[in-house]
């Protein structure tokens, strides 16, 4: 596997996705700490991070938060602590992690398969402008 920045945290997202796509250019604009880098799902580097993490992307497919050599999180908790470390006013909703899992994962299940729906989907992945292409792996 290509070797990972270890001082970053990895946000695997679905590349297709219009949520997802516009939910990274907000992370992106509110990272002022340059905390994360993103990849997409369907990318090489990230199957290649999928399966080091034997996730199942039948039961996960729109986001990853993975901490390399350390950690990762699915679904609503990746959600919660993405918000977690951006801080500020976004920093509020990490307030529903006091939710339990189940409750956070419905949510959060109902949103994503729904996301094609009601956001639209592209036919492949963004490509990230120069400025910001030192931010995707």
């Amino acid at each position: 596997m290509k070797e990972l920045p270890l001082d970053k945290k990895i946000i695997l997202f679905d590349g297709v996705c219009n949520l997802c796509e516009n939910s990274v250019q907000f992370i992106i604009k509110h990272d002022k700490k340059d905390i994360f880098r993103y990849v997409s799902i369907q990318s090489e580097i990230g199957k290649e991070i999928i399966n080091y993490l034997a996730i199942d992307l039948s039961k996960v497919d729109s986001i990853i938060l993975y901490i390399p050599s350390k950690a990762y999180y699915i679904k609503a908790n990746a959600v919660l602590n993405i918000a977690k470390e951006l801080g500020g006013f976004i920093s509020f909703i990490s307030f529903f992690n006091f939710l339990p899992n189940s409750i956070k994962n419905y949510i959060y299940d109902w949103v994503a398969k729904n996301r094609y729906k009601w956001f639209g989907e592209k036919e492949s992945c963004m490509l990230p402008s120069v400025e910001l292409s030192s931010k995707f792996l």
